[in-house]
């Protein structure tokens, strides 16, 4: 089978990310179109690896060269460029949000529902992180019992300024929304935000850090402390309490060391990369994989709009500080979505070496 012909659709820090992934780490894949809203950054990433830039991301989608696209743009032109790739009928990866509105989300699954096949994988990496997959094995195994509790922790050491309290619910929190709804498969069906004492460091109105409760369908809760200016580093950490037991991941490759000065400590990432590095190259693997195949491997469009829902929702709660029931519309009948493989722990003999 011939390599997965790729555009990638915004540059940034994520994009280009990806990019030196597809063109150095993952096989069966080749980057043959950038686009972005910065031409220097789209021609600078192109020339490294022999991509071609085009300057309007429509046209980028509908190159006779693409058989495939990421977006890593902007969120806010997420649904234009998601409804191009429908349009042509060509599998997509989209980083989170889907959208910027959940009506716009819930229509992309109707859209997507209408063309009987699944195209639409969001960007959730924490699904193929190898803790979390073990995790959600314990879970599913029955090992530490009926799951009662999920305890969440997200750090980030800095934000830029404008990075308010709905950005860290829309943009941070959703990751945490995601891992609840993938670990107890369920829908989240209420979100409440308890505000403390924010940091020196958090501009005037904006609640940092904050407690997030979600509950769901079955009355389980899931707690978030989401905390981005910590001023440290990267630290993402997920518990889960059962009947019979309870397990926690996220101590940064299970290292803890005590120093002769009596400190407790280890190494701890100094950003979601380090921290995902894995997880997103296992990503992309399985999506080019699935793609080559023209359909998807992961998180599909059904949970980008679930997460955007429930996001909505959580703005919501921190606006008027009330507890907020999460607005969700039925999932589209009759859908026939392919049964999701069996997740693997990891996938290192498909992934080239990143350094």
């Amino acid at each position: 089978m011939s390599d997965l012909r790729v555009a990638v659709l915004g540059v940034g820090r994520m994009g280009a990310f990806h990019v030196d992934a597809l063109s150095r780490c993952i096989r069966g894949a080749e980057v043959r179109v950038v686009n972005d809203f910065s031409p220097e950054r789209a021609y600078e990433i192109a020339e490294g690896v022999g991509a071609r830039v085009v300057p309007n991301p429509i046209d980028a989608v509908n190159g006779p060269e693409v058989d495939a696209v990421v977006i890593a743009s902007p969120g806010h032109v997420h649904e234009t460029q998601v409804d191009a790739c429908l349009e042509r009928g060509i599998p997509v990866l989209c980083e989170k949000p889907l959208s910027t509105d959940v009506e716009s989300s819930y229509r992309i699954v109707r859209t997507e529902a209408a063309l009987g096949r699944q195209l639409i994988q969001v960007g959730f990496m924490r699904r193929f992180d190898a803790e979390y997959l073990a995790l959600k094995n314990l879970i599913t195994s029955g090992d530490i019992g009926n799951p009662l509790m999920v305890r969440c922790t997200h750090r980030n050491p800095a934000v830029p300024h404008s990075f308010d309290s709905e950005a860290m619910m829309r943009d941070s929190v959703v990751h945490e929304v995601d891992v609840a709804r993938f670990l107890l498969d369920e829908e989240i069906v209420s979100v409440e935000v308890v505000k403390g004492r924010p940091t020196s460091r958090a501009p005037a109105g904006t609640w940092d850090p904050m407690l997030v409760v979600f509950e769901t369908q079955s009355g389980r809760l899931v707690t978030d402390e989401i905390f981005c200016r910590t001023g440290v580093a990267y630290e993402v950490r997920t518990e889960v309490v059962g009947e019979r037991g309870s397990v926690l991941i996220g101590l940064d490759q299970h290292l803890q060391a005590k120093t002769a000065d009596g400190r407790w400590g280890g190494p701890i990432s100094a950003g979601f990369v380090e921290r995902f590095a894995h997880a997103y190259d296992t990503e992309l693997q399985r999506w080019v994989d699935a793609a080559r195949c023209g359909g998807i491997d992961g998180p599909g469009a059904w949970d980008g709009y679930a997460a955007d829902a429930v996001c909505e929702a959580g703005v919501e709660a921190v606006r008027t500080g009330q507890k907020v029931a999460v607005a969700m519309q039925g999932r589209p009948e009759p859908v026939e979505f392919p049964a999701e493989p069996e997740p693997v722990l990891y996938a290192a003999e498909l992934i080239g070496d990143r350094s």
